[in-house]
């Protein structure tokens, strides 16, 4: 990037003041200026200041950029013959440099040095140029510098040609050097008009002369006769003799009209006080008028004075009566400037000293109220009266503004209406609070209607009642015959509800909660003094509690005690007439939700207690499957579920593992799930495969009525084979965990539930790895309010996952799986159990029958079948160490006569099997689907008795259908170990 060079950087600069508009405003243009100027030589920032009228000799500050107001409003008047660079400039026609920026010399009434900010840093230099105009009639340029920094000779050529740009432009719009047309072209008319400005008719004035050439003062008659108390021959000391009677607070004002009024060539009017000889002041209204000679240039001034000091003191009056009104007044021009303020209005805006002048927007008070602006300026613009309140900058105060729009601008009424506010706000905060209590005894009421349990109507007390009244601790107590038992607590220690638990009484009037029974009142205690005064011997129940106050609401219902809540606090309080008609309206409302909780625990209980009799109350223990269950109720009311599971040991060493769910909830439900968990084991007798169980079910189911439904779950294990077969009808999926950890869900047929679906049902199959778990669940495990099905089965499988890496293999009891349970419930319940349905779990680890301990032969199909069993029973049980001879003749006898009653009555082919598992298993099949039963016979009959041998040797025995025909089995127990 091409660096410019100094010079041709000043080229551009002053090529874009030429192009500035020649409509624009001279204020416009002398700012362009000077911008260009300070940003050009790297300046602080500047000033433009330009002669007066003539009156004595001042410079007036026109334009400023850069600088902050405090550092101006020293500036605004200097003298043209003094010290400070500008002033030499403008007189000497020099540039003049200054190292150490020091206050402009006086001007009468206007001292700079009072008005000089502090804080400036010492160093900061001042460069004045002067701007050329006719005569010894110039201007000065100035510009401030940092400290340490000094402009060079192209930054005072370049500020030399903006001051000489400046004054061709100010020559042409004829504010330096006024030109003969413009004079006729002003207000005042024709500048060699000599006839003085004139008063309303009868007032009494004095016409004057100024020569401004000799500074001399004439007039058409003595000065006293209209200005009384003046000095006679105030006339014969000029100019210099006049400004000298001139009040200093008004003479800056004076010097500016009289400077303008001349400078303009036309006429003016000013108002200031001027001393009498006795040194007290009359206000005195000037009119004056300048006149020119044939060239333009201000030779005289004509004018006339009168005494205004009557007119003055009558809207002196009324500025007293404004100023001391109790509301903030304040007259703003059209630019929302501040013209006038009262000592109201100066407690809110500042003194008038400081703020007088300023915009209304700049005010710290004003800025500090947010969106104040936009609002006055909107209401401003309608053109008509209006007022609105706003907060007061501390955040505690309110005040009322009134804008008034007059012909100069706008007035501003600001009225304090802190404590309308306030009391509108305490009437506001009363209408609440009644509403809040009213909206509290809704809720609460509403709350207690939906509670079913005395915990529910616990939790609805403490957390509706607590907040609102401040209270720490809460009690509720029930009565047990005599005795006040405690039936929850919030905010206490356990320790301190086991003392308090059965130790009042309630007839005893010696204690709080036996007084408010007794009057059906609620009881305040305000304090512990009042406490220990009131109830002697409290001391341990007060030290222990630390509460500070307390109240005792009594419970009853009818006209009998059944109980008391006490609300307590961590600090002395007392309790008004609001608090104390609210707490008596929520003693009847918490004892009729206490009394109906009462009816329903005692109903749940009932409920419950019959549910849990109709679950099984032991899962069996098996060699084949470990198995553990949880089943959790839903928290909807006194209703019951239906879900239930079970375990039944079946024929050769399998299991029947079955999970249900009857739909809804009820006593209708649970007998319902009673009756089908019966029927099941029945059915399961009878050695049905899953699908005809089912079968049998949907029919029960379907007897019910078209309401009843239920869903079920029905599998066999067998652990020779490893292999499950189950069908379902509504349930979801069993999730199989391996032992590696791996979690599949095993293939179902989407089948309707029972009472609606159509059979057959389809069995499916699946082999189980050793050491597999098996979990089988009610939908109402997996599925809530705030999860899908699909949601939970995949938070089951992932616990299910990690439990079983961190599990023992193969437990040698059910604890492991007991705590498994536990966790699993515990993970995917919602907490405190607050269940919308119930759910259930069954967990079986599988553990297959070792080769070992299963025997298999084909037998053939001839009478001597019975004795080749008989030796091979003998011998298998020799090598199982199985040697008591009793067992090894009555395992002969059994498989002896089952084989023979297959060689008699039905056909081959024969296979003979035994198992070791829980028992010492036999079992006999053929090809025949003749199921034999045990018949009665008489003393004649030579056969028929086979059975009944059978049925007197084993514990167990029965017939089970196969794919290829039956199976007899017998079950007999094996002996303890070391016997």
């Amino acid at each position: 990037m091409q660096t410019v060079r100094p010079l041709e950087r000043h080229r551009v600069r002053m090529r874009l003041l030429d192009a500035v508009d020649e409509e624009r405003r001279d204020v416009e243009v002398l700012l362009t200026a000077l911008q260009q100027a300070v940003a050009e030589v790297h300046g602080l920032g500047g000033m433009v200041h330009l002669p007066g009228g003539g009156m004595s000799g001042v410079l007036y500050l026109v334009a400023d950029s850069g600088l902050p107001e405090s550092m101006t409003r020293p500036w605004l008047i200097i003298p043209v013959r003094g010290a400070a660079p500008p002033s030499r400039a403008a007189l000497d026609n020099t540039v003049t440099w200054q190292r150490d920026l020091a206050p402009p010399d006086p001007v009468p009434g206007r001292d700079p040095a009072a008005l000089w900010p502090s804080g400036l840093p010492a160093g900061i230099g001042h460069l004045a140029v002067p701007i050329p105009g006719r005569g010894r009639r110039r201007g000065a340029l100035s510009v401030l510098f940092a400290p340490g920094a000094e402009p060079g000779p192209s930054e005072r050529a370049f500020l030399n040609e903006v001051a000489d740009w400046m004054s061709g432009r100010l020559k042409s719009s004829g504010i330096l050097n006024p030109s003969p047309t413009l004079l006729r072209a002003l207000e005042s008319g024709s500048g060699t008009r000599e006839a003085p400005p004139r008063h309303e008719e009868g007032v009494p004035s004095i016409a004057y002369t100024w020569d401004l050439r000799t500074g001399e003062l004439t007039a058409d008659g003595p000065v006293e006769e209209v200005l009384a108390g003046v000095d006679p021959d105030v006339m014969y000391g000029g100019i210099e003799a006049w400004a000298a009677l001139i009040h200093p607070d008004d003479l800056p004002a004076a010097v500016a009209g009289f400077d303008t009024g001349i400078q303009l060539r036309g006429g003016f009017q000013n108002e200031y006080r001027i001393r009498r000889q006795d040194g007290t002041y009359l206000w005195i209204e000037a009119r004056a008028r300048t006149i020119t000679d044939e060239e333009g240039v201000p030779v005289k001034v004509l004018g006339t004075l009168r005494d205004s000091s009557e007119t003055h003191a009558a809207a002196e009056s009324v500025g007293q009566a404004l100023r001391h009104m109790s509301d903030g007044f304040v007259s703003l021009d059209t630019e929302w400037r501040i013209g006038f303020l009262n000592h109201a209005a100066e407690r809110l805006l500042g003194s008038a000293g400081d703020v007088a002048g300023a915009l209304l927007w700049n005010i710290p008070a004003v800025r500090a109220v947010p969106g104040l602006e936009q609002q006055c300026r909107a209401t401003a613009a309608t053109g008509r009266p209006a007022g609105f309140d706003i907060p007061g900058p501390d955040g505690t105060s309110w005040y009322h503004l009134r804008l008034v729009p007059v012909p100069e601008g706008l007035t501003l009424y600001i009225t304090d209406t802190t404590e309308r506010h306030l009391r509108e706000a305490e009437r506001a905060d009363a209408e609440r609070a009644s509403a809040e209590r009213a909206a509290l005894v809704q809720r609460i009421t509403r709350e207690l209607a939906e509670a079913v349990t005395a915990q529910d109507v616990m939790a609805a007390v403490a957390d509706g009642v607590m907040t609102p009244l401040g209270a720490t601790g809460l009690v509720m107590l029930g009565t047990v015959g005599d005795r006040l038992t405690v039936v929850g607590s919030r905010g206490y220690t356990e320790r301190f509800t086991r003392l308090l638990d059965g130790r009042w009484s309630v007839r005893d009037t010696m204690n709080p909660v036996g007084d408010a029974l007794r009057t059906r009142t609620p009881l305040c205690i305000s304090s512990p003094e009042e406490f220990l005064k009131s109830y002697p011997g409290t001391e341990t129940l007060v030290r222990e509690g630390a509460k500070q106050a307390w109240a005792f609401l009594p419970l009853a219902v009818s006209g009998r005690e059944i109980g008391a809540a006490v609300i307590s606090f961590g600090r002395p309080r007392v309790l008004d007439d609001d608090e104390r008609t609210l707490l008596t309206a929520l003693s009847g409302l918490i004892a009729q939700a206490l009394e109906r909780a009462g009816l329903y625990d005692e109903a749940t209980t009932r409920a419950r207690t019959l549910q849990r009799s109709l679950l099984p109350q032991a899962l069996p223990k098996l060699p084949e499957l470990t198995t553990a269950a949880r089943y959790q109720p839903a928290k909807q009311g006194a209703d019951v579920g239906g879900d239930w599971y079970d375990v039944i040991p079946l024929s050769a060493a399998r299991v029947a593992l079955v999970i249900g769910d009857v739909m809804g909830h009820g006593m209708a439900e649970a007998a319902t799930m009673g009756g089908l968990r019966t029927a099941v084991r029945t059915l399961s007798e009878l050695e049905l495969p899953p699908d005809e169980i089912l079968g049998h079910l949907n029919d029960i189911v379907g007897d019910l009525g078209n309401d009843a439904f239920a869903t079920c779950l029905y599998g066999i294990y067998d652990p020779v084979s490893r292999r499950l077969s189950y069908a379902s009808a509504g349930q979801p999926p069993p999730a199989v965990a391996h032992p590696d950890g791996t979690v599949t869900f095993l293939p179902m047929t989407p089948d309707p539930p029972l009472g609606v679906a159509a059979p057959p049902f389809e069995t499916h199959e699946t082999v189980l790895p050793a050491d597999s778990l098996l979990a089988l669940y009610s939908d109402g495990l997996v599925e809530s309010k705030e999860r899908d099905v699909t949601t939970g089965m995949s938070h089951l499988a992932e616990l299910l996952s990690r439990s079983v890496r961190a599990m023992p293999t193969s437990p040698a009891d059910a604890s492991d799986l007991d705590a498994l349970c536990a966790d699993l419930t515990s993970a995917l319940l919602p907490a405190h159990g607050a269940l919308s349905d119930d759910a259930a779990l069954l967990l079986a680890r599988a553990h297959p029958l070792n080769a070992e301990n299963v025997a298999e032969w084909p037998l053939p199909e001839d009478p001597v079948a019975a004795g080749q069993a008989r030796d091979l029973v003998r011998a298998q049980l020799s090598d199982w160490d199985l040697s008591d001879e009793d067992l090894v003749m009555t395992t002969e006898l059994l498989v002896s006569e089952l084989v023979g009653n297959v060689v008699r009555h039905a056909c081959g082919p024969i296979r003979l099997r035994m198992l070791r598992s829980r028992a010492l298993i036999c079992e006999v099949s053929d090809a025949s689907l003749t199921t034999p039963h045990i018949r009665h016979t008489s003393a004649t009959d030579e056969g028929g008795r086979g059975l009944q041998l059978i049925s007197a040797l084993c514990e167990r025995w029965g017939t089970r259908h196969t794919r290829t025909g039956k199976a007899i089995w017998t079950e007999q127990p094996l002996p303890e170990p070391g016997r």
